[in-house]
């Protein structure tokens, strides 16, 4: 995956949008879920319960890993964008985005997902 690709997919999250914050790009729902581009180019960050932090990072050991120090005790969690696929990273990505997002928007994506009514 890209940085591109990233965005895109964080992007593609009902109220995501993009700002930035201490030099680097973030993904929001009111509050900061990802960012892109810490330490450098090469990772973004999905923000984590601890509890989903060590289940990444235990099944998918190249792609995620903590972020050094206090805040990879709460959750920040590296992904190395060359390592990741497309459904790996839209799946972290949701997850950050989950617990940042209210209730609508939650109901939105999930409303997107609901198969058509047959007539």
């Amino acid at each position: 995956m890209t940085p591109d690709d990233f965005r895109r997919l964080a992007l593609a999250l009902p109220g995501a949008v993009e700002s930035s914050h201490m030099g680097t790009a973030d993904f929001r729902v009111g509050r900061i879920f990802a960012t892109l581009g810490y330490p450098d180019a090469a990772f973004g960050m999905v923000s984590l319960t601890r509890d989903q932090q060590e289940m990444v990072t235990g099944a998918e050991p190249r792609v995620f890993r903590l972020v050094p120090g206090a805040w990879g005790l709460k959750g920040a969690t590296l992904v190395v964008l060359a390592e990741a696929d497309e459904l790996t990273l839209s799946g972290a990505l949701e997850a950050a985005w989950r617990l940042k997002a209210n209730k609508r928007q939650i109901a939105l994506l999930e409303a997107g997902r609901a198969p058509a009514a047959t007539p």
